[in-house]
């Protein structure tokens, strides 16, 4: 998969990855454990999404 690609791929899934937190967060049995764990899954994404971007540049 060539960087462009990848940082594509990895834009979707940090969407996605928003998606089910707000999801998760309006639902009426909100599991707290899981919306952490969403959200560090998040910051992972954009890290590596940061460093990606950086070293095409």
């Amino acid at each position: 998969m060539t960087t462009e690609g990848h940082i594509a791929a990895l834009e979707r899934r940090h969407q996605e990855l928003d998606r089910q937190i707000e999801s998760q967060i309006q639902s009426r049995t909100a599991d707290d454990m899981m919306v952490n764990a969403l959200k560090r899954k998040k910051l992972e994404v954009k890290d590596e999404l940061f460093k990606l971007q950086n070293s095409r540049q």
